[in-house]
């Protein structure tokens, strides 16, 4: 019998409790992790997409909130420049997150297959909200320059973002109960429409508060004295406040267990888990186990689970073979595809603004406030409802037909925007924008998240999604680097509207085929709607995934009576007690 473990709190549940009686460490996983995919939906599901959600809901604040404040920063320490932001200037702040995001995601993500989730979860939020608040308080001085100083931490915010992203998708994927798993995994990367409308609204707000001083002054140019000192006010609290939800999210963050997939199939060291969560219900930072009772655990139990241990060799030979190494082809393909035409579009905000009427202004207010409430009325037209209605079918439609769905109808788009551009009104134009970044997010923008989330092993889950999320990041760099500047190749000085954006069309025809390309490695992942996590790791006999070196078979001989425990609807936990382990 094992030593039962403690701690966890509302958002989390302690699974590993409710089967310590039972000796096996194999079966004891098999049922405890039984219970966690057939548990009712419940309250402690939604606190723990709350406490995930927020994070995103960060992240998307943060990285939106600059296209908002790159305005400000122009009026700021630009004036030289007609109060307008340079372009190399604006692109190296953006691009520095996007760089500190790749970084991010590859480093978390491998660290939590590693060291735990528990042990990293937490620590991203931390370095968002220090490199968030960090920013706020810059300044220029005679040796570093203000771009140096937004460039630096937003490198490191971006780190911090970029961990968010493998570390909220598995805890959220390996707590979820299977017939909810993809609705509780959109609903956190649906936070991000969430985030997006919040720093549209922060804007608006301060715009608002310094309405008098704003209309003094007609333009950037001549945004001087007070104009000047309440846009500096602006900014910092524009991109400060996104430290605020982090912080009420990070003691739940800090304080969640183990996930018991990983404590069963990597760390084996019930001991020890049991005693950090222990510890931190108590607060104190570490757990400090009997280590007689520790070495009795590991040498009695460890050598049993069945599942391989991670390591390079193992790592290799799993994705060595083609038929797991093209999951992760096409997850971390389609998320690359996606995020080179997602980004891109939204370099073209201005133009839509223009086509809607809420670009310029007849003095600094004006021109402050269309341009947040213009960004308020793009996110509630397409995408805050295409995240939702990804929410409430993603585990109705499946994954798959989302995604595909999703590049098909991309692909379109942007043909009929890249080849009809010139002879477009700007209703029409901005139907389309609307109907694109419905379908982003009713589409491959959520799929993208979910799938990496499920569909490889314990063991090397959190890498995988961070290696897929990394390749997005790379296409959203390419999408800012590249496309950027190609989109106003030709463009003459002083240009506004669409003759600011002479290779538009061009783009648009490019972004087409990226999409085509991202329909095409879509049929190389596999459907995950309502299957285990096992199975979908292939440790399921009898499932049309099931891989016997993956379940620990090394002599490729299978059991001869199998089950699926923890199936939609398979047997409860109770009649598996008397069945053979697997």
């Amino acid at each position: 019998m094992t030593t039962k473990t403690s701690g966890g709190n509302a958002a989390f549940h302690n699974f590993h409790n409710d089967y310590a009686h039972i000796a096996d460490p194999n079966e004891r996983r098999r049922l405890a992790l039984a219970e966690i995919d057939k548990a009712p939906f419940g309250w402690y599901h939604v606190r723990a997409v709350v406490v995930a959600g927020i994070g995103f809901f960060t992240d998307a604040y943060d990285i939106f909130a600059i296209n908002l404040a790159s305005a400000m920063l122009g009026v700021v320490f630009w004036q030289n420049h007609k109060g307008t932001i340079p372009s190399s200037a604006d692109t190296a702040i953006k691009v520095a997150t996007s760089g500190g995001t790749v970084i991010g995601q590859v480093g978390f993500g491998w660290l939590a297959d590693v060291v735990g989730r528990k042990k990293m979860y937490g620590l991203e939020l931390m370095i968002i909200i220090f490199a968030t608040l960090a920013q706020s308080v810059s300044a220029p001085s005679p040796a570093m320059s203000i771009v140096g100083l937004l460039v630096f931490w937003r490198a490191i915010m971006g780190i911090g973002i970029g961990g968010d992203y493998p570390l909220s998708s598995i805890i959220t994927s390996e707590f979820a109960t299977t017939k909810w798993r993809g609705a509780m995994m959109g609903a956190v990367f649906a936070m991000q429409g969430i985030g997006q409308f919040a720093a549209a609204m922060c804007a608006l707000v301060v715009t608002a508060g310094f309405k008098e001083s704003l209309e003094s002054a007609k333009s950037a140019a001549t945004c001087t004295g007070v104009c000047q000192l309440a846009v500096d006010k602006m900014w910092r609290v524009v991109i400060g406040f996104g430290a605020v939800p982090g912080c009420i999210a990070l003691y739940y963050r800090l304080t969640i267990p183990e996930t018991p997939r990983y404590t069963f199939d990597v760390a084996r060291d019930v001991e020890k888990a049991r005693e950090d969560v222990t510890a931190y219900v108590q607060g104190r930072a570490e757990g400090h186990p009997d280590e007689v009772q520790r070495a009795h655990v590991l040498a009695n139990e460890s050598h049993q689970i069945d599942i391989p241990k991670a390591s390079w060799s193992d790592f290799m030979r799993h994705y060595g073979q083609w038929k797991h190494g093209k999951v992760l082809l096409g997850t971390a393909g389609s998320w690359f595809f996606l995020d080179v035409a997602f980004y891109g579009l939204g370099l073209n905000n201005s133009v839509i603004l223009s086509a809607i009427g809420y670009a310029g202004g007849s003095n600094m207010y004006h021109i402050f406030y269309n341009t947040a409430v213009g960004n308020l009325i793009l996110i509630c037209a397409g995408a805050i409802p295409g995240y939702w209605v990804t929410v409430a079918t993603v585990d109705t439609l499946g994954r798959k037909p989302i995604q595909l769905m999703g590049f098909s109808l991309l692909t379109i788009l942007f043909i009929v925007i890249g080849f009809a551009y010139n002879h477009l009104s700007g209703r029409a134009l901005l139907a389309l924008y609307v109907l694109a970044q419905f379908f982003f997010n009713f589409g491959p923008n959520a799929t993208t998240f979910i799938v990496p989330g499920e569909c490889f092993p314990t063991r090397y889950r959190s890498t995988s999604h961070g290696l897929s999320a990394a390749a997005g990041k790379v296409g959203a760099i390419v999408a800012q680097v590249v496309f950027g500047p190609l989109r106003t190749h030709g463009a003459k000085p002083g240009a506004t509207g669409r003759d600011a954006s002479p290779w538009l069309n061009h783009v648009m025809q490019i972004f087409a085929l990226f999409m085509f390309l991202g329909l095409l490695t879509t049929f190389l992942i596999p459907e995950t709607k309502r299957k285990t996590l096992e199975e979908l790791a292939g440790e399921v006999p009898g499932t049309p995934n099931y891989d016997p070196v993956a379940a620990g078979i090394r002599n490729g001989t299978a059991p001869t009576k199998t089950s699926n425990p923890s199936s939609v609807d398979g047997a409860s936990p109770d009649t598996l007690k008397g069945e053979l382990k697997v």
